[in-house]
């Protein structure tokens, strides 16, 4: 979930980074291009009016200082013309566009760059004062007579310096049936026009004779009021006689186009490469509109409220199991209380402990009380027996013989085994288990036991085997061992019929000892396996002593054998005995190293 909120925000942040930063981009994308169509315009201008770049750098700097942009002027083989960063200064990887008004029309449509000659080149055409003053008079008469007619006109001035009527959407007045006023002189060439014309039909005739177009006289000029002019020239376009259309007539308009640009040429700045860099423009910063405001809001809203959400699912799925903890661990004590395990979380494993915990609770509750009732039931027994046969002294009924005596002292020895097994076992608990170890031959030991045993197993009819391997040494409290293996026996040969086998064995296995106690009685069920060392549990719950003991003496025995450092375990197959292993580090014999098995 918290990925998830990570990934929220991550994603609100990059989309409100990207739409602002887009649009600050494409603003000043339009800012550069409008500004970069503003130096090529400015730049055209210049090499359409000089022969040369030689007075460009001053135009370069106050381009440059009025735009924030790097420029640079080269020739085609990268020499430098004019630069506006400092000397060395790295040239951009690629130009930004080509310098030259007699291809490139700069001027005719802001912010285009059209195909044909910049009509700020005249050369030749440039009209002398003079001849400037009387068109001017011609073109005020025209103006006056479409006045009188009701047309609003207007003079505009060609880069030449020709002055032409037309009306205020630039249009041509002739169209509006104004015939009176069309005079002819004012669109008749002057000298200066017609000597230019005259060069440009020498250098027209040639390609045009190849086309197969005879030139039929000389070109002439005329106005072209939409402002198309198929030749590049602008307001004023060179016409032919005679041309035929078709492929022919677009044959006419290249000859003418370049004769043109040859005949123009001479007075040009030569082609130049133009580059542009960033310069010292600050870039477009984040600007907190209310617009971006709002943007930045609702993006924070959305990530809040999805938090929040997420958050909420979040903390519901988390204290639902924990209250439900919370309730079972205030329930009654007795009641022994669960709570369902809905998820394989850390939550989830916690009420499963919590239900382990109240199950092992209720199972030593359970074990508790057995215990407190077993202990009860053999105490009282023979304290039973005791306080009876006492009162029946006491009264005189029955005289104190040497019989009577044996049967009190016997219900003692009961009595004080009992006490001597709660005692062994506090001791374990609390750590404070005596050990007294020793060298000590496994065979020995089992010799001690059985012999200790003997008696018992006679009355039961059951037959005590011992196999010892020689080399098979303890280092081991003896008292303790034969006490653990004596409950073992014990227990074994209270559950094992007459007639049967408890046999006793003990082997080296590397670096432990195996000591065993097997019998042939009914076995011990798989349900009660797991339970055979736990104190007080007994498989009969009878409280007849004939069938079964407190329920110390296996627990007695796992708190031995752990003292010692050793294991004990049981197994059993059900009508096939049982078998008690006990597992323990192997010792030194005195005075030398182990035997060998």
């Amino acid at each position: 979930m918290s990925a998830l909120i990570a990934v929220c925000s991550v994603a609100a942040t990059a989309w409100l980074a990207v739409t602002t930063t887009t649009r600050a981009l494409k603003e000043e994308q339009g800012q550069d291009l409008a500004a970069d169509n503003s130096i090529l315009a400015r730049l055209s201008g210049y090499a359409a009016t000089h022969a040369d770049w030689t007075d460009v750098r001053r135009t370069v700097r106050d381009l440059a200082a009025r735009t924030g942009r790097r420029i640079a002027l080269t020739t085609a083989d990268r020499s430098l013309v004019a630069d506006s960063a400092p000397r060395g200064t790295p040239l951009p990887p690629r130009p930004a566009a080509s310098v030259d008004p007699l291809r490139t029309d700069t001027y005719s449509e802001t912010g285009a760059q059209l195909s044909g000659i910049d009509p700020r080149v005249v050369g030749p055409y440039r009209l002398p004062g003079k001849e400037r003053a009387g068109l001017d008079t011609l073109a005020a008469r025209r103006k006056a007579c479409y006045d009188r007619y009701g047309l609003r006109t207007k003079v505009v001035r060609t880069a030449s310096g020709r002055p032409v009527v037309t009306t205020a959407d630039g249009g041509d007045p002739a169209g509006y049936g104004a015939t009176a006023c069309e005079d002819g002189q004012l669109n008749t060439p002057t000298a200066t026009e017609r000597r230019a014309l005259d060069a440009l039909s020498d250098l027209a005739r040639p390609c045009l004779k190849r086309a197969g177009l005879d030139l039929g006289g000389p070109l002439f000029l005329t106005y072209d009021p939409s402002g198309k002019d198929p030749f590049g020239g602008g307001y004023l376009i060179a016409k032919y006689a005679a041309a035929k259309k078709g492929e022919a007539t677009k044959a006419a308009r290249r000859c003418v186009l370049t004769a043109r640009r040859a005949q123009l040429e001479p007075y040009v700045a030569p082609t130049t490469e133009l580059f542009l860099g960033i310069g010292d423009q600050n870039p477009t910063r984040f600007h907190m509109s209310p617009a971006n405001k709002a943007k930045v809001v609702g993006a924070a809203g959305l990530v809040l409220a999805v938090t929040v959400a997420v958050t909420a699912v979040v903390a519901v799925r988390l204290v639902r199991p924990l209250r439900a903890l919370t309730e079972a661990a205030g329930a009654p004590p007795e009641l022994h209380v669960r709570v369902p395990v809905t998820t394989r979380d850390e939550t989830g494993i916690l009420a499963e402990a919590f239900n382990d915990l109240a199950e092992r609770r209720e199972r030593l509750e359970a074990q508790r009380k057995a215990m407190v009732s077993d202990i009860a039931h053999e105490l009282r027994s023979p304290l039973t027996n005791i306080r009876g046969w006492l009162e029946v002294v006491r009264d005189g009924v029955v005289e104190p013989d040497p019989a009577l005596l044996d049967s009190l002292h016997e219900e003692a020895l009961v009595l004080q085994r009992i006490i001597d097994d709660l005692q062994d076992l506090a001791a374990a608990d609390a750590d404070t288990l005596r050990l007294r170890p020793e060298p000590l031959r496994a065979a020995d030991l089992l010799d001690q036991v059985t012999a200790a045993h003997r008696v018992a197993a006679d009355a039961a009819g059951v037959a005590v085997t011992v196999e010892a391997e020689p080399a098979a040494w303890l280092d081991a409290d003896p008292v303790r061992m034969r006490q653990a293996l004596g409950n073992l026996v014990s227990n074994a040969l209270r559950h094992t019929p007459a007639g049967g086998t408890v046999a006793l064995a003990a082997r080296r296995a590397g670096d432990r000892v195996v000591l065993t106690v097997t019998d042939t009685g009914p076995g011990i069920a798989p349900e009660d396996l797991p339970y055979v060392f736990d104190r007080f549990w007994r498989a009969e719950k009878s409280r007849s002593r004939r069938t079964g003991g407190s329920g110390l003496g296996l627990p007695i025995v796992r708190h031995m054998l752990a003292a010692h450092g050793g294991t004990a375990e049981a197994a059993s197959e059900p009508g096939r005995g049982a078998v008690f292993t006990l597992r323990l580090p192997a010792g030194r014999p005195p005075g030398g190293e182990p035997d060998q098995p």
